[in-house]
């Protein structure tokens, strides 16, 4: 059974809480996997066979934690995983744009194919306690996020992708 495989990172919250609705309708459509980036290894990447990437963005890029796990696994699956479907949800303070071009990038070198575009939950944090309290994420973003996981979920189980 196909399997689509989800990697966040989190500092407040965000990020998680996003990863997990997408995990729980990606799960009821099929088989899914939760990781944090931290744990995420090259051979889970090769395990699957269709991605999620949550991560917030940090100064206008993909959190260092995330960057890292790109580091950790870019080399070691490069060649490997070409034309599997990915898509990516970004948590963002402002806009995201900047975390969601570099991760679109470093798919691009891996040779992912896109499957929808950046789904970006904006928590308007601005200020130095905004951004480090932790975040509730509203349940309209919520549901944006399971079914992006679902339908990521579903294209895999029916072969759509």
């Amino acid at each position: 059974m196909a399997q689509v495989l989800i990697v966040y990172h989190t500092r407040t919250g965000g990020s998680r809480q996003m990863a997990e609705a997408a995990f729980a309708a990606a799960r009821a459509e099929g088989n899914a996997r939760l990781l944090s980036a931290e744990k995420a290894q090259p051979e889970d990447v090769l395990a699957a066979d269709g991605y999620l990437f949550c991560g917030p963005e940090n100064l206008a890029a993909l959190s260092g934690a995330m960057k890292e796990f790109f580091d950790r696994c870019y080399y070691p699956v490069l060649g490997q995983i070409e034309g599997r479907p990915y898509a990516q949800m970004i948590c963002a303070g402002s806009d995201g744009q900047g975390a969601a071009r570099q991760l679109a990038r470093i798919a691009t070198g891996w040779r992912l194919k896109e499957v929808q575009p950046p789904l970006i939950v904006c928590t308007f944090a601005q200020t130095q306690d905004e951004i480090s309290a932790e975040k509730v994420i509203g349940a309209a973003d919520l549901t944006r996020c399971a079914a992006l996981g679902a339908a990521l979920g579903a294209g895999l189980a029916m072969g759509v992708f």
